[in-house]
């Protein structure tokens, strides 16, 4: 579990660099007197990068379902390294004109891709790596690492604030991070060459040769899995992308507050939002999954424009505080569970994909586009519109997760089944063969991708 955070840790970190120290690079790579255009334009990089996240979450998802999870993590923590010394070697505007915002763009491609296997192949290991009692817990510390990885960022920033003038930090101390970030990355490579395989793939594994793992064409049996996926994170992701890494943006374009205060801000948040992640996680595998979604959609829907509204006037510190954190307490529903949700609807030998792809396609069109539309309505003078819009994406998360099954009592192995199953008595042996219809090996039973009761215990 701690490898697996870790190397998250330095992923997430990498990613999100990118949008912390992007105030401070836009001038060296695009010419131009108007600041909200110049962060349009490397905002705009940043949502590309989120187009390769479908192309990752498919080579990398079918790659951690035919070869294992650790190999797809230890692949996707190598192109994350290749990409951020890339960043941090890019000529300027005025060294190479816009070949240095090619290199950025293609840096940019290369952690998208990294990052939409990283995500999926995260979300499945620390899943299937938790006690069935636990998962909810185990997979909240996806988001706990993936925080963390930001605030890192935010620490080098804020330390780099105090140490180094403006025209510093504009000039070169904006590639500090990413040459720290390559080095963070080779040291998480050997981290994770010394992971153990998850139990769940370990009996796939074992069962013999599967040439169908991890393809599209079994991700298409079921599509409606992966459909509720793309539907779940609609409003999450969103959300999360608008209170995080736009956020700093907002206090200092909207609000008028000073570039350290808004950086203060933001950390401080996201420090209290990490430690928030295992006890909702944990109270998920007490009282189900959907209660959380649903209080966070319900919350992300009616909570928005005001929260937004009164952060756009909150110029000092705390006011600024207080209503973050209340708008990361209400996401905190949906990303201390969310890995989980998404690893529970789909078997084994397709899980990763699974969980991959349609997330990763949902991130592309709304998650890495939200602080460009964000801009967008900005600059057309329409900016309270972007709140409608969040409360509009969280709505179409708060009907699914109103309309899907709960997923806490799922068996992601045999083994899981089986000491459910000698709970369940007769019960339990059906929801065995289920479980074993839907990894991939046992004996098939009508419907077996269907939710069966047994007992207390859940199994497709």
């Amino acid at each position: 579990m701690i490898g697996g955070s870790l190397g998250n840790l330095v992923e997430w970190y990498d990613w999100f660099i990118y949008a912390s120290f992007a105030i401070y690079f836009a001038d060296s790579f695009f010419p131009g007197d108007n600041p909200t255009t110049k962060l349009m334009n490397t905002a705009g990089i940043f949502a590309v990068g989120f187009l390769m996240r479908p192309v990752g979450g498919w080579v990398l998802g079918r790659a951690a379902d035919r070869h294992g999870r650790k190999s797809a993590l230890t692949l996707t923590v190598t192109m994350m390294s290749v990409a951020a010394l890339l960043i941090a070697i890019a000529p300027t505007y005025d060294q190479a004109g816009y070949f240095g915002a090619l290199v950025l763009l293609l840096a940019r491609l290369l952690q998208g891709m990294s990052i939409g296997g990283e995500y999926a192949a995260s979300a499945t290991y620390l899943t299937e790596a938790s006690a069935p009692h636990r998962r909810g817990l185990g997979s909240s510390f996806q988001y706990v690492s993936m925080t963390c990885g930001q605030l890192l960022g935010l620490a080098i920033l804020i330390t780099m604030q105090h140490t180094l003038t403006t025209a510093q930090l504009e000039s070169w101390g904006w590639r500090v991070p990413f040459l720290v970030g390559a080095v963070f990355a080779l040291v998480v490579f050997w981290l994770r060459r010394r992971l153990t395989e998850t139990q769940a793939f370990q009996e796939q594994d074992g069962a013999g040769s599967d040439d169908d793992a991890g393809t599209l064409k079994v991700l298409w049996a079921h599509r409606r899995q992966a459909g509720l996926v793309m539907a779940l994170t609609l409003g999450g992701t969103v959300a999360y992308y608008t209170y995080t890494t736009y956020l700093t943006k907002y206090l200092i374009g909207s609000a008028g507050m000073e570039k350290n205060t808004a950086t203060l801000v933001s950390f401080t948040a996201l420090a209290v939002f990490a430690v928030l992640q295992p006890f909702a996680g944990a109270l998920s595998d007490r009282i189900g999954r959907r209660p959380l979604l649903i209080t966070f959609a319900f919350g992300c829907t009616v909570g928005t424009y005001p929260i937004m509204t009164a952060l756009g006037s909150a110029s000092s510190y705390w006011p600024a505080l207080g209503l973050s954190l209340i708008a990361l307490v209400i996401v905190t529903g949906y990303t201390s569970i969310n890995a989980a949700v998404k690893a529970e609807l789909f078997p084994t030998r397709v899980r990763a994909l699974g969980v991959a792809l349609p997330y990763a396609v949902a991130n592309a069109l709304f998650g890495g586009t939200a602080e460009y539309v964000a801009l967008w309505f900005k600059k057309s003078g329409h900016e309270s519109m972007f709140f409608w819009y969040v409360s509009g994406c969280a709505f179409v998360s708060l009907v699914t997760y109103l309309l899907m099954p709960d997923t806490k009592n799922v068996a992601l192995s045999r083994a899981e089944n089986e000491t459910a199953g000698a709970g369940a008595g007769a019960g339990g042996a059906e929801a065995g063969a289920a479980a074993g219809a839907a990894s991939g090996t046992g004996t098939s039973l009508p419907g077996a991708d269907r939710s069966i009761t047994a007992g207390s215990t859940t199994t497709r």
